[in-house]
């Protein structure tokens, strides 16, 4: 990623108002993309956003510049991630674009692009489309601008694509669930799958206001579903992110149960049901008591650079169906051509109601290790991770874990900040090594 200048792991990011993700920046990367997918033969798009304030700038500003290079727009409105890159697929669209800075605050927002299969466009798209932006925008014929429409049925058709992955003869009658929406793009979805199947529902953050998306709620703020799941008396309860790629799950005790774990039980469900196809993807930040508990049941693991498009590439060349982050970004290649978190619960409650057990249950058969993660920040224009005491640093925690543990330095693909992660059997001891790193770190930045 380093050659690139607006792309980052997941799309064009910031803050909502200054460069990159202002309305003249916007407008001109809609152009300069839309440019680069007429080249290709695409003559139509579809524009998906999240529930941001910001999200109706933004979607204009695309809207403009896609249609000054003479691309149609189709406009789907609040949306899930992974349901705009299932409906770019359904309506024969060449791409998919989505309005969204997916677990970040309200006052943040970005642009990520799906390819006319579903997934995230290649580098090399993405590269195309940065050399475009340094030319001058301009504008196609006034006969040949593209047009826009609203698609008015989008939420409908992605439901019930939802419900057609979990089995017909299966019901979730009796059990009672509690969804957090993170007053995202789930809203309006999600609550309605799962009722449809048959749970009783408790709806948690499904009024969403234009500032209030990921704030103390969804998957990255577990506190308020936990507390719900045990007042509610629920069997488990489900937490998606703003724009609803990434699944967190609790089980009846209020336990948090992360991606690592989610995937461990979809996959001892898929091997068990003879659906399993190779092994699973996890990434660097995978904890090892997955890939323990996987080569126990002889399910062979493989790491990934982290982030989700990495996952996606490493099951492809494999040619493997099932990968997570811990983080709570799932792909199940045999339903979803991307992470989808409604899927992804979709697939857990399967092996519940096929199982017979708990969610509490069906966890247990993985054991985590402690994994201390600290997140230092940094001048940009720095490398920490090039200093001599780093170095030094991290040689001497991973001496003290040889075959117990793991270190792990990693720059994060959105922000300036250096991940210090340290794993090991006592988190006494990986706590107090990762702090040592960081202190490494703070004192090179």
């Amino acid at each position: 990623m380093s050659n690139r200048r607006y792309f980052g792991t997941d799309g064009v990011r910031g803050l909502v108002g200054k460069y990159p993700i202002s309305p003249e920046f916007v407008m001109k990367l809609g152009y300069s993309a839309g440019k680069v997918l007429a080249a290709q033969g695409t003559k139509k798009v579809l524009i998906g956003k999240d529930t941001r304030i910001s999200g109706y700038m933004l979607e204009s500003a695309l809207e403009a510049g896609f249609s000054a290079a003479g691309i149609d727009i189709g406009l789907l409105g609040p949306m899930p991630t992974p349901a705009i890159a299932y409906l770019t697929k359904t309506f024969r669209a060449e791409a998919g674009i989505v309005i969204s800075a997916s677990h970040n605050p309200y006052y943040d927002n970005g642009i990520k692009f799906f390819s006319q299969d579903g997934q995230k466009l290649p580098d090399e798209v993405e590269l195309a489309i940065e050399a475009e932006l340094d030319k001058e925008m301009s504008c196609v014929d006034s006969h040949q601008l593209g047009k826009a429409s609203r698609i008015d049925d989008a939420a409908g058709r992605y439901i019930e694509f939802c419900k057609s992955n979990f089995p017909s003869h299966m019901s979730l009658k009796g059990l009672k669930i509690v969804v957090d929406c993170a007053h995202g793009a789930t809203y309006h979805i999600a609550p309605n799958v799962f009722r449809e199947l048959g749970a009783e529902v408790v709806e948690l953050a499904t009024s969403p206001n234009g500032t209030n998306i990921n704030d103390g709620c969804g998957a990255t703020s577990m506190d308020m579903i936990s507390k719900a799941v045990v007042e509610h008396e629920a069997d488990l309860g489900i937490a998606l992110d703003g724009d609803g790629d990434r699944l967190m799950m609790v089980d009846h005790t209020g336990y948090v149960v992360d991606g690592d774990e989610i995937v461990y039980v979809i996959a001892c469900n898929d091997l068990k049901s003879g659906n399993i196809r190779g092994g699973v993807v996890g990434t660097l930040m995978s904890n090892m008591g997955l890939e323990i508990a996987l080569a126990d049941m002889g399910v062979p693991f493989a790491r990934s650079k982290v982030g989700d498009r990495y996952v996606m590439e490493m099951l492809v060349q494999n040619g493997w169906q099932l990968g997570a982050e811990n983080s709570g970004h799932v792909i199940n290649l045999k339903h979803t051509s991307t992470g989808d978190g409604i899927i992804a619960a979709l697939n857990v409650l399967t092996a519940i109601c096929s199982s017979g057990k708990t969610l509490n249950e069906l966890r247990q058969g993985m054991t985590k290790l402690p994994q201390v993660l600290v997140n230092v920040r940094y001048n940009g224009d720095s490398d920490p991770l090039k200093a001599e005491a780093v170095a030094a640093s991290v040689h001497e925690v991973n001496e003290k874990l040889t075959g117990r543990g793991r270190v792990l330095l990693r720059k994060s693909g959105t922000e300036p900040v250096i991940r210090v992660m340290v794993e090991g059997p006592e988190l006494e001891e990986v706590t107090a090594l990762a702090n040592n790193i960081a202190d490494a770190v703070k004192s090179a930045c």
